[in-house]
């Protein structure tokens, strides 16, 4: 008897002496440990979602981008696959900008889509979804329609393992009628139950990469999220510090590569060319780490690096390596390879880089002066701990917040990788949901808040002990900017009238809104002591001056 067979017996989950599809379908979300679904029902999901098994907890969020953004945070903290459940096509063209910001997250997700019957979708009756897994386009890292409904166990088991193996979203379209149809007699599901991967790097395989280093006489690293580990981390000081080189963050950073307030910590990267050429001009060597070569933003002519800077590029990530223009490239564990090079060069000196100066503290304001988001920073830097989850979705804050505040561990900053609003509201929940035990906080744009301002229900219906801050200017200070650059005025108007803290008290959700810098300092000396312990959220907005 296999390993899903045996648990089939022990649930004994049958409808009039039948085992049917949804049944075989629970004991497979049961052996891979997904036991919390995520979703929005929709008439089309009834059949899967009424009456779940007490072992099954069912995660309500009030929009399909709200809930995918949950589980995209819940799988991050977790470092599992969440199980995701949207209503056909509405739902699925809902949670489209959150399935891209999970893919481009490389956050395991699997995904079911409910569809109309099967017996008369020739038909296209009302809320029938015209080819769903294409929906979602080349977002979804594998995307299947069962051919049959006894085929549904078997799609949804290797969804989890196309979820782990490419680190992305798995999706897979079950018509809503497929549920009650007989199983398979023999359980038969056609994935793995389990598989042992076994990649490694070994001495060999990085020589060819020592050797390149050995002959540089000034080399660097970018490190980028695939290296937000703790061996990661580990195998990259030993390097850096053999290498006595400097260590910069890569552009548009989801997760650090490397501890922030470490000597050889050099900065943020710009994804500008020429300022990243400008920062790398004094190396002949670039190493990128658990990212590419080279990630940037606005398109502007030039290389990224000056004519004979070598490039080399470690990653785990095939796409990763293959869009890289590099001299050297290796395909294999950050930490394993890292730790190897450690091992096999030599130690330099006289490579480090002067040290990374961060902004002095902002004065408080002055009498009548209004709060600037760098007050909220300044007084972040000397309150948070140093095991902080800290989520970030400011766009207008960010270059200062990451400036300010050092990430001390591989959780100390958390972002969307793809500039997609609306992951930091709903990405907080999920990852207090994984991490109950850890202090989690998010500082958000009152814009990019909106795009899933109802999660603020979800967190308080499910006791999500997160603080929420929500940096409040009444506009989209980045999209003005922007504007103002190319010598005109944004043909968009400010959103001042906007009350976040009563939209959420509107929710269920707990919230204050601050205004003066006294109240601010209070009410963060209140919570922050306590946030590791907390089992109710907290919304703090915090009203700024637009810079």
């Amino acid at each position: 008897m296999s390993e899903l067979e045996a648990a089939g017996e022990k649930s004994g989950g049958v409808l009039n002496g039948t085992r049917t599809v949804r049944d075989a379908t629970f004991d497979v979300m049961r052996h891979y440990g997904m036991t919390k679904i995520f979703g929005n029902p929709g008439s089309s999901e009834i059949p899967f979602l009424a009456g779940l098994p007490d072992d099954l907890d069912f995660v309500l969020g009030l929009h399909e981008g709200a809930v995918v953004g949950m589980a995209t945070g819940y799988a991050t903290g977790s470092g599992r696959p969440a199980f995701v459940n949207l209503h056909t096509a509405p739902g699925l063209g809902n949670a489209i900008n959150a399935i891209a910001n999970a893919r481009d997250n490389r956050v395991p997700l699997v995904v079911v889509v409910g569809q109309q019957d099967r017996r008369h979708m020739a038909l296209s009756p009302f809320l029938t979804g015209r080819a769903l897994e294409r929906v979602a386009g080349e977002y979804p890292v594998w995307s299947n329609l069962p051919v049959r409904p006894q085929d549904v166990p078997g799609a949804i088991a290797r969804a989890w393992h196309e979820a782990v193996e490419k680190r992305g979203p798995a999706l897979v379209v079950v018509p809503m009628g497929d549920w009650a149809e007989p199983a398979d007699e023999d359980v038969t599901v056609a994935a793995p139950a389990r598989v042992l991967s076994t990649p490694s790097v070994d001495s060999n395989d990085v020589a060819e990469l020592a050797d390149l280093i050995e002959d540089s006489t000034s080399p660097a690293i970018v490190v980028g999220a695939g290296a937000a580990t703790t061996e990661a981390w580990q195998a990259l000081v030993a390097l850096a510090e053999k290498l006595d080189c400097p260590v910069w963050q890569d552009p548009f950073c989801n997760r650090p590569g490397f501890p922030q307030d470490h000597p050889l910590f050099a900065g943020h990267l710009h994804w500008s060319r020429a300022l990243m050429r400008k920062a790398l001009a004094p190396h002949d060597l670039v190493i990128t780490a658990g990212t590419w070569a080279f990630r940037g933003y606005l398109y502007e002519p030039g290389p990224y690096v000056e004519p004979g800077t070598h490039i080399a590029v470690i990653s785990d990530d095939p796409d990763e390596v293959h869009r890289s223009p590099a001299d050297l490239a290796l395909l294999g564990p950050v930490a394993d390879a890292c730790a190897g090079l450690a091992e096999r060069v030599q130690q330099r000196s006289g490579n480090s880089p002067a040290p990374f100066h961060r902004p002095a503290p902002l004065e408080p304001p002055a009498a009548g002066e209004p709060l600037r988001s760098g007050h909220l920073l300044t007084a972040l830097v000397e309150r948070l701990p140093a095991d902080v989850v800290l989520m970030e979705e400011s766009p207008s804050t960010r270059p200062d917040l990451l400036a300010r505040i050092p990430a001390r561990t591989p959780w100390g900053f958390v972002s969307v990788a793809n500039g997609a609003l609306g992951y930091g509201l709903s990405g907080t929940v999920g990852l207090a949901m994984s991490m109950p035990d850890r202090p989690v906080l998010a500082v958000l744009g009152d814009g990019s808040a909106m795009y899933t301002i109802q999660t603020l229900w979800s967190a308080a219906h499910y006791h999500v002990g997160a603080l929420i801050i929500v940096l409040s200017n009444g506009r989209y200070a980045v999209m003005d900017m922007l504007a103002r650059e190319a010598g005109e005025e944004g043909s968009w108007p400010p959103f001042e009238e906007l009350d976040i803290a009563a939209i959420a008290r509107g929710l269920g959700c707990p919230a204050k809104r601050i205004e003066t810098h006294d109240d601010l300092l209070r009410e963060l000396d209140q919570q922050i002591p306590d946030l590791a312990s907390r089992n109710e959220p907290l919304l703090l907005e915090i009203v700024v001056a637009p810079e």
